[in-house]
């Protein structure tokens, strides 16, 4: 039976429907919506507003145009990765800030993290540096309702065994997923032994059909939209923008498929789609296309893997070779419609790439690893093979964990099947469980899970729980999301991540542009239109290379990078270099990759390790004009770009100096925790195709 579809321009009904049913308090909570607080529907249901989006289209939803609109377009700062008290874990590390409060802390508000007091209030102070322009909260779908029934009392199930187990009311059985481990599987059963497999738990939803938890879902999926739709400017001031989001997590046997769901405006699905009830992630997409593509109710959306550097081969892993063709055609064009980004780096490390796969021909990259949790002992998975256990550090790492070796794979399956799935743009975001969306300063780190990293000393320990996930030292701040677009508006910022114009950032506020073209002038650095003409002839960051004109022997890029300045008290740091990483497919199958140094270069920069002050020189921006000398008009070609500051201190430095001499942390002192890293910009890539006919 098809899924209910609906905006959210009916709110009283469902406040009413909510507040007398047996979920009546995961409508009624301390972070229910009252019905003052949600837009009247005149202001979000049809018809939309007759002014015009920068597309030339009229908006998707009534709001005022922008007054600050750019044409060429303007850097906004967002974060597509963040959870709230309404995702498992982070209820378990006594997160208790919702939406609301995650809405308000990327404004720029204070608000305060764990450890809780007695009486249940987050005691921790945080704020913003810097607010963002915009965020999606995409709290885990799966168990998003039994959450709500395990934490609210008023709840039907909030006595059941499994819900106080949840809770930590009784004692924890001992087995080896810990304390953390088996509260969080309280949630659900295993379907076989290695949990590749989960089904809702019958305990807490009632029933095979866990109808009470998927109702208890869609509840809590309302309170989202409400909080989503109570922060969003739609006046002509746009100072911020909210996006209706959800994690769909995947978690096979532990190996992290997690994608984030992202769609344009208030016209969504009834529910989330979950891992739990669609353990196929090629399901997700087709259930994304009934409920909203064609849905006919002005839905649009796209989704995005994370941190599949954790996902032992099973991310961009292609699945349902033994379909007829034209099966598996269709699924990679409604992959590659719906799969518009992916997520670069976060809080659990670089998903760029990896030295040393087989199969992948060229020079070590001395920049990739960046963050990497699991070392260079674990086990290459080879070209087509998976495993599992990854959040455990176990099974085996594969290039099809990294979004430069997914570039390229998209190539082999282009050669195999006619469509090229993984045409994926770049972004980055933290993946914080702390309801702090942006909050990514080396310098004021306080960890992203609650009350397992609440102190200097707690994060600095090396950790020693099973799951991985809980290692504070091998954590990191994580990356921000910046798009280009002409204003900040839901249509604006949506279509800039469906064009692919779009780049990530390990944290600070660098920004490049990144053109591709057959005739940019060589002087084009020193052009104060160099961002007209890079669009008038050519494409930015996302497109496709335009055929070959005649006479042109070689694409040429434009790379125009500048650093962040940084605030006052903390000045942003100096550029080193700026890069262009290309990748092609031979005719044996193997990935090539380079990485050419376009401006700046090695310069001796380095942080004074008793003060953590930069040492050296570097640059303010960075530009270069770069023809590829080794084109081959017969083979097809992806080109990214990369812009890496000056070293600078690791948060962990920074919190072993202001430990003081006489208590410092014993990882302060292990030479394998690095004091220094290098702060970088991705930019999503340009492709050349090739066209059939064309010679060596």
């Amino acid at each position: 039976m098809a899924r209910e579809v609906h905006s959210i321009g009916r709110p009283r009904l469902f406040i009413a429907f909510a507040c007398v049913g047996t979920l009546a308090v995961a409508a009624c909570s301390p972070h229910s919506v009252e019905e003052a607080d949600i837009p009247d529907a005149a202001d979000t249901a049809e018809p939309v507003s007759r002014a015009l989006a920068p597309s030339g289209e009229p908006y998707s939803e009534n709001r005022a145009p922008c007054a600050d609109r750019v044409s060429l377009r303007q850097t906004f700062w967002g974060e597509l990765h963040v959870h709230s008290s309404l995702s498992m874990d982070a209820w378990l590390w006594d997160v208790r800030n919702g939406p609301d409060e995650t809405f308000r802390f990327a404004k720029g508000e204070e608000t305060f993290l764990p450890p809780l007091d007695d009486l249940g209030a987050p005691t921790r102070a945080a704020r913003l540096e810097r607010p963002i322009d915009f965020a999606a909260l995409t709290d885990h779908a799966s168990f998003q309702g039994e959450v709500a029934l395990c934490s609210r009392p008023d709840s039907s199930r909030y006595a059941s065994e499994a819900c106080r187990l949840f809770r930590g009311e009784i004692p924890i059985p001992e087995g080896p997923l810990g304390d953390f481990g088996t509260r969080m599987a309280s949630l659900s059963d295993a379907l076989d032994a290695a949990a590749t497999l989960i089904r809702r738990n019958e305990a807490i939803c009632g029933d095979e059909s866990g109808e009470v938890c998927r109702a208890s879902m869609t509840t809590v999926w309302e309170e989202q939209q409400a909080a989503a739709e109570r922060h969003y400017d739609r006046s002509e001031d746009c100072r911020f923008t909210t996006l209706h989001a959800y994690e769909y997590t995947a978690t096979p046997g532990l190996a992290k498929v997690h994608h984030n769901v992202i769609f344009r405006n208030a016209n969504v699905p009834v529910s989330p789609i979950a891992w739990v009830d669609e353990p196929d992630v090629y399901d997700l997409w087709d259930e994304l296309r009934r409920q909203c593509l064609e849905a006919g109710i002005g839905c649009d959306v796209i989704t995005l893997p994370h941190n599949s550097n954790l996902s032992n081969g099973n991310m961009f892993a292609i699945t349902g070779k033994d379909l007829p063709l034209e099966q598996q055609r269709t699924r990679a064009m409604l992959r590659g419609d719906i799969e518009r980004l992916a997520e670069i780096t976060q809080i659990k490390g670089d998903s760029e790439c990896r030295n040393g796969f087989a199969g992948v021909i060229g020079a070590t990259d001395e920049f990739c690893e960046y963050e990497e949790w699991r070392g260079p002992e674990v086990e290459d998975c080879g070209a087509d093979g998976k495993g599992y256990g990854a959040l455990m550090d176990q099974g085996c790492v594969s290039r099809k964990d990294y979004v430069r070796y997914a570039l390229l794979e998209g190539f082999r399956e282009q050669r195999r099947i006619g469509v090229n799935p993984f045409k994926i743009g770049i972004i980055a975001a933290t993946d914080t469980h702390n309801a702090n969306p942006g909050d990514v300063e080396e310098y004021s780190y306080q960890g992203w899970q609650g009350s397992p990293d609440a102190t200097t000393e707690k994060r600095l320990e090396r950790g020693n729980s099973p799951i991985n996930a809980t290692n504070s030292l091998a954590s990191n701040p994580g990356g921000l999301a910046g798009v280009w677009a002409e204003e900040n508006s839901r249509d604006a910022i949506f279509d800039a991540m469906k064009r692919r114009e779009t780049f990530g950032t390990s944290g600070p506020r660098i920004t490049a542009r990144f053109f591709g073209g057959w005739e940019f002038p060589e002087d084009l650095c020193g052009d104060p239109e160099l961002v007209a003409k890079g669009y008038a002839r050519g494409v930015p960051m996302g497109g496709d290379l335009p055929p070959r004109p005649d006479g042109a022997s070689a694409p040429t890029f434009v790379l125009s990078a500048m650093r962040d300045l940084g605030t006052p008290d903390h000045p942003g740091g100096l550029l080193q270099r700026a890069q262009v990483v290309k990748g092609w497919v031979d005719e044996e199958g193997l990935f090539h990759q380079e990485i050419v140094d376009v401006a700046g270069g090695p310069n001796g920069a380095r942080i004074d390790a008793d003060t953590c002050r930069p040492r050296g020189v570097g640059h303010n921006s960075l530009c270069s004009v770069w023809t590829d000398p080794d084109f081959d008009i017969s083979q097809n070609a992806v080109y990214y770009a990369r812009v890496i500051e000056n070293p600078s201190c690791r948060w962990s430095a920074i919190q072993c100096l202001e430990q003081g001499d006489g208590s410092r942390s014993p990882s302060c002192s292990d030479p394998s925790i690095p004091k220094a890293i290098q702060e970088r910009l991705w930019t999503s890539p340009i492709w050349y195709e090739a066209r059939a006919g064309n010679a060596r």
